[in-house]
């Protein structure tokens, strides 16, 4: 029986993003994983060094953890969508969160994304963030497909 293995490794092996490079030693690593009912689904392990005050996670994290993860489901999504053979790079074109309650960081947190709307090279997501069972925060994001000429472009 073979390990699943995330989208992160699979599609971009030598990626230094903060958030989800596998190439970034001092990265968070996010590894997202499709589900067969289409949402894509990561498991991340805080750390103290990321609380804004004892126990909690700063807020910029939580976005972070959300911005990355729902950048690939958007990515994920255009590649099927399209029927491409790897994902395209996609770039946030909008991040909105929405802060429920503090995130603790004494245990896993899980995140999951789905698309709610898309077009030919862009996808809006909603995503959420849940430690201890609890929904900490969401957001809806655009992400866009970047053309040859940005920065981002080939990325991996």
């Amino acid at each position: 029986m073979s390990e699943k293995v995330c989208l992160q490794v699979q599609y971009a092996p030598k990626s230094i993003c903060y958030g989800c490079g596998p190439a970034n030693p001092d990265g968070l690593h996010i590894s997202s994983f499709p589900q067969d009912d289409g949402s894509l689904v990561a498991s991340w392990q805080p750390e103290r060094k990321f609380q804004a005050f004892p126990g909690i996670i700063y807020g910029g994290m939580v976005c972070s953890l959300l911005d990355c993860h729902c950048n690939w489901m958007a990515s994920w999504h255009i590649m099927q969508q399209n029927g491409l053979s790897s994902p395209p790079c996609t770039v946030t074109a909008e991040h909105n969160v929405k802060f429920k309650r503090p995130t603790p960081c004494d245990g896993a947190i899980t995140m999951v994304a789905r698309v709610v709307d898309s077009k030919e090279d862009r996808a809006t997501v909603y995503g959420e963030l849940v430690a201890g069972e609890k929904v900490c925060a969401t957001c809806t994001s655009v992400f866009v497909a970047v053309k040859e000429g940005h920065p981002a472009f080939h990325r991996w």
